[in-house]
């Protein structure tokens, strides 16, 4: 029998948690989760979940930050499988707002967040994840002469702004499956004038 470390199942229990987080913070909302509710849907003691974080808010914050990276991967998994760097930057923004119909992430990302984290707090990290994918976009469609060279962060930043805006309205909506065409379409038409 292969025995494990500490620091083994201290990440498996870890890991259970954040996923538990994510599961009940993505279904009913940060205010009506309570750590007894992640602690026992993890499988583990109240106790131990305040071993590894320090209280909800930051069993949340693992929550958002493991939702952010799924999405960063699925976006640089898109850009992989794209040889024209314009054509990979337009289906990266269709990709995020096609996440943005994902109910846990829409309730975590997109409604939670700003208010449980801070607003400054949450564009630092989603610029670690999401607008760094951006940018790092359209600096391989500039070196392709596919787009103008200039201010790329503002350029950047402005277009992660309209694509969070387009998100947002897909969380407000009553039914985002048939809103997002006509929000990505005004997504790819505000892409569209950073070539200009």
């Amino acid at each position: 029998m292969i025995r494990r470390t500490q620091a083994e199942r201290s990440d498996e229990t870890t890991g259970r948690l954040v996923l538990a987080a994510r599961e009940l913070f993505g279904t009913h909302g940060y205010a009506p989760t309570s750590i007894d509710a992640i602690a026992a849907a993890a499988g583990v003691t109240k106790g131990a979940a305040y071993h590894h974080f320090g209280g909800k808010g930051e069993l949340f914050l693992a929550a958002f930050v493991a939702e952010l990276e799924a999405v960063e991967a699925r976006l640089l998994r898109v850009a992989t499988e794209e040889s024209d760097p314009w054509a990979a930057l337009r289906r990266g923004c269709r990709t995020f707002l096609e996440h943005c119909l994902d109910p846990r992430f829409r309730r975590i990302v997109l409604l939670d967040a700003s208010s449980v984290l801070g607003w400054e707090r949450v564009r630092e990290i989603e610029h670690d994840h999401m607008l760094r994918v951006l940018l790092d976009g359209l600096r391989v469609a500039v070196a392709a002469g596919q787009a103008p060279d200039g201010d790329l962060a503002a350029r950047a930043q402005l277009a992660f702004g309209a694509l969070c805006e387009g998100g947002m309205l897909l969380a407000r909506s009553e039914d985002p499956a048939a809103d997002l065409p006509r929000i990505a379409a005004e997504a790819d038409r505000f892409l569209a004038a950073l070539k200009v």
